[in-house]
């Protein structure tokens, strides 16, 4: 093949580029829609578009998880003609977000338009676009090696709930263990830092989210037949809100800091020597806000990344509507949301919530505090460990460039992904965190698709000798 290049793989993805931005063009135009039960059938649609292609590609092995409670997943497999060779899980997802508000989309959404360089439409980078990325990996990856089998066995679990917060990926695991046994995951929803400043995530946030209320009464009462002689609810929830953090912005449940784990002495260097302009990333990322804040000590990138917080999402209570009602409330509601980190445990927040609302109710206040589902755990892996080391090599074969390691602020199913797997979780990623996702006007740049593809290619042949099984 072209054994004469320094790099084949990039020859090989080259010669493959025009099919793979018109695959990734005919599966955006699928409605995937997982949250909107209107779009089921889309999502089935989804996955026969993909589990199709794989064979076209010469899978050995393709299946569609359609049976249970969860939206469609697909599963493939790929045995390396070696049987000794390791065995690598490339997960993923095939369902995009709602494209509300439609009106500020530039296009229709799932009517994907090129311009210059990018290729825009839902789904184009969170994550079809990434998905699509490693098909063409073991493409180029193939046409590079001369091989009719990648040097590893390839698996591939795209699942069909992401956006919705994986609700049934545990029963999925559990259903399809067997299947599922590999020696290494690698998670492809995962961005770069920056265009010219390539990174390897190595790690994304846990979330845990809730709701407290408070009950003063059964019903709204008269504020001057009543006011100052019974509780107000939205007054009392007010004052737990403003004790949730110190002066410093420091959350104030007992214990909350306790299992933090800070990032190695390497990371925070590598985050230091990241290109970053705190004003030009306040505009484009803070939605109007005016200035930077948060924990003392720590850069606004170590904020957002290793650091966890506690957030109103908002504030509900008594009359909102246009005009004066002279009401004290019944209720008060706020809705709340933790970012956890290293080794910080859901479960635990839960109950030092509770704690920390119970010690704030006042007299004549009942409080009730509900939880969204179980939570999504943190998770984070050494930049030292073996295969994290060479998903950076390939990189940086790819991006000819020095890379260096950083973190997602965000949150997905990766600690669940490698507690019931039992074996190391690395990202390769190739999106750009202004891509809009979850947003109108959604768009990924098909180059960085493309240096991502081959930084995949490099890695299924390096990993046979640097991967104990």
């Amino acid at each position: 093949m072209a054994g004469d290049s320094p790099h084949p793989e990039r020859a090989a993805v080259a010669a493959l580029t025009e099919s793979f931005v018109a695959g990734l063009c005919e599966w955006i135009r699928i409605p995937s829609i997982g949250v909107d039960p209107a779009h089921r059938v889309d999502v089935q649609r989804s996955a026969e578009w993909l589990a199709g292609e794989l064979e076209r590609d010469g899978w050995p092995e393709v299946r569609i998880w359609d049976h249970g409670p969860a939206l469609p997943a697909v599963f493939a497999c790929w045995p390396a003609e070696d049987p000794d060779a390791p065995t690598v899980l490339v997960y993923g997802h095939h369902d995009v977000q709602p494209v509300d508000p439609v009106e500020r989309w530039h296009h229709p959404p799932f009517e994907p338009v090129i311009s210059g360089d990018e290729l825009r439409g839902r789904g184009a980078s969170d994550d079809k676009g990434q998905v699509a990325m490693h098909l063409l990996a073991v493409k180029a990856h193939l046409a590079a090696t001369g091989q009719n089998a990648p040097s590893v066995t390839l698996k591939l679990f795209i699942e069909g709930e992401e956006e919705s917060g994986s609700p049934h990926l545990r029963k999925l695991l559990e259903a399809h263990k067997k299947d599922l046994v590999c020696d290494l995951v690698v998670f492809t929803d995962t961005a770069l830092h920056e265009r010219e400043a390539p990174t390897v995530n190595t790690g994304q946030r846990g979330v845990l989210g809730g709701e407290i209320t408070f009950f003063g009464g059964t019903d709204d009462v008269h504020s001057g037949r009543a006011g100052g002689a019974i509780p107000n609810p939205a007054t009392a929830l007010a004052k737990l809100i403003a004790a949730l953090h110190d002066d410093d912005g420091r959350i104030q449940l007992q214990g909350f800091y306790d299992d933090v784990a800070e990032p190695s002495t390497k990371e925070r260097q590598d985050y230091a020597e990241l290109p970053f302009d705190e004003q030009k990333w306040l505009a484009r990322n803070g939605g109007g806000a005016q200035a930077v804040a948060g924990e003392p000590g720590y850069t606004t990138l170590e904020r957002i990344w290793v650091r966890p917080t506690a957030e109103i999402n908002g504030i509900s209570s008594g009359y909102t509507g246009p005009g004066l009602k002279t009401i004290i409330p019944a209720t008060a509601t706020a809705k709340i949301s933790f970012r956890l980190v290293p080794d910080q445990v859901p479960e635990k927040t839960k109950d030092q919530l509770e704690e920390f609302v119970a010690k704030h109710t006042p007299p004549g206040i009942r409080a009730e505090v509900s939880f969204r589902g179980e939570g999504v755990p943190p998770y984070a892996i050494s930049p030292d460990d073996p295969a994290n080391a060479t998903v950076k090599e390939a990189m940086e074969l790819a991006f000819d460039q020095p890379v260096r390691f950083a973190r997602a602020g965000g949150s997905g199913p990766a600690a669940v992904l490698q507690a019931w797997l039992g074996v190391p979780l690395v990202y390769l990623g190739a999106t750009l965190p202004d891509d809009r996702v979850h947003a109108p006007n959604e768009r990924v740049v098909v180059p960085l698709l493309l240096k991502g593809a081959e930084a995949a290619a490099h890695l299924w042949r390096m990993l046979p000798e640097r991967l104990v099984r």
